[in-house]
This record gives structure tokens, sequence and C-alpha cells, in this order.
């Protein structure tokens, strides 16, 4: 059974080598010492976020946290391209459950949709509150699935917002697909694209009504590529996993 997975601060694992003794405290810290009773002599990893992964040896726990000893030091290279999910806005928690499995399964940016027919209207307080309610879920995602590297949830935008952030990404040599159900282009075209991509591979979901007329205009007008998935008609918080999983198993030999 692989090991444990605890998130240390950005860039605090800087200079930590082999040998060295490390302290994880604070929430972590006490969660595995005292939460998960994590004790002598247990493998357990910490990982920055960054790419940084202390593989460790717990060498004696306190009700601070623990002191482990590193046993080896790796750095999870950036992936290229890297994967961008836009998750719509979508009621209950559909949008977290999407946002929850796309970091399982890879994903490097999360941008929140203010679409159309989003249900959901991020704003003010709601909109802090809902895009930290996000950021725990990658956290916790990001454990769970083992990774050393954490997505980064960004602001939420709208479509104007997200038609500039296509027409940026194509014009670096990424590309950006719109899953949507009436789209001609299917899953093999939509990989081929992908296999050309330098920088990103957006992938754009719409909320529970589905993505309107003017915004499939708007976006495919931006450079993005209209995809049907398969035959069925997939919920919002399924289909960017499932592109997501296609995708990871054409560029990153699954």
């Amino acid at each position: 059974m692989s090991a444990p997975v605890f998130l240390a601060g950005e860039g605090t694992l800087d200079g930590v080598e082999v040998g060295d003794l490390y302290v994880l405290d604070g929430t972590e810290g006490r969660h595995a010492g005292i939460v998960q009773r994590r004790g002598e002599g247990e493998r357990v990893d910490v990982v920055d976020g960054l790419g940084v992964r202390l593989e460790t040896l717990v060498e004696a726990t306190s009700s601070h946290g623990l002191e482990l000893r590193v046993v080896a030091r790796s750095i999870e290279p950036a992936p290229d391209p890297s994967f961008v999910l836009v998750q719509a806005l979508a009621k209950g928690d559909r949008d977290e459950l999407a946002v929850e499995a796309a970091t399982e399964l890879g994903v490097d940016v999360v941008v929140p949709w203010q679409a159309q027919r989003s249900i959901v209207v991020w704003r003010g307080q709601r909109a802090a509150k809902s895009q930290a309610r996000w950021r725990a879920t990658v956290r916790s995602a990001v454990k769970q699935s083992r990774r050393a590297r954490k997505p980064l949830v960004e602001d939420a935008v709208d479509l104007r917002a997200l038609v500039r952030r296509i027409e940026g990404a194509v014009a670096a040599g990424g590309v950006a697909l719109v899953l949507h159900e009436t789209a001609s282009a299917r899953t093999a075209q939509a990989l081929a694209a992908a296999r050309e991509a330098r920088g990103e591979v957006i992938v754009v979901v719409g909320p529970e009504g589905g993505i309107t007329e003017e915004e499939l205009a708007a976006l495919t007008g931006a450079g993005a590529l209209a995809v049907r998935l398969g035959p069925h008609v997939l919920r919002t918080s399924t289909a960017g996993p499932a592109a997501l999983a296609l995708l990871s198993l054409e560029l990153r030999a699954w």
C-alpha cells in the first residue's frame, strides 16, 4: 500500500535533504499524529504542492505532530501540456464532485465558470467562500491521490474572460475543447488536436442546463473545438473527468 501524503506549505521543503529530520506540525501534523495515529517506523510522504516529495519514516510523535527522518527526496516535473478544467458552476455539489475527480485524474488548473445557465451565482462573500471550498476539495483530493503537485484554483470567470483565456492559450499553441452534445467532432478528433498542443489543453464543461448557443459561438470563435465525447449525455459532474481520463490515457501514457 502506498504511503499517506501530507501537504506542507509551498516552498517549505526547499533545502530539506535525505538524512535530515523534518518536523510535520500544524494542522497536518496533528491530523497525522492524533487523528490517524501514525507511529514510529511508519512510512509517510510529505509534499509541497509544487512537485517536491519527501519520503520519510516516523521517528517520534507528539501532540504537536511528527518527527520524520527523510529517506528519499524527488521532484515531480510539471506536465506538458498542462490540463485545465473550466467547470461551470452547478447546483448542489456537482461542480465540487467534478473538481474532486479531476484532481484525482491529474488536472493542473481549475477555472470556475459563471455560465449563463448556471443556477449558482458567485458574488461577494459567497464567491470567496465557494472558491475556498473548491480549494479545500482540491487539497483533500491531492492527498487522497498521493499527488506531489496541487492544482491551482483560479478566480471565477464570465464568458468574456473565458474567451480571452482561450484566445491566449490557442495563440500560444494550446488547444481548447468545449464538451457539447450537438458537436460534430468526436473523441478521436479531440485527441488528435490535443496531441499537437503546446502549453495548455483546456476542457470546458457547461452547467446542468447546458452551454447556450451564444456561448458556444463565442468559444468556438475564440479557437475552441466543440467536441462530443460519445453517444450519451453526461452530467456536469462527470463530463470533465471523463475527458481528462481520455486525455491522460492519450498524452500521459496511463
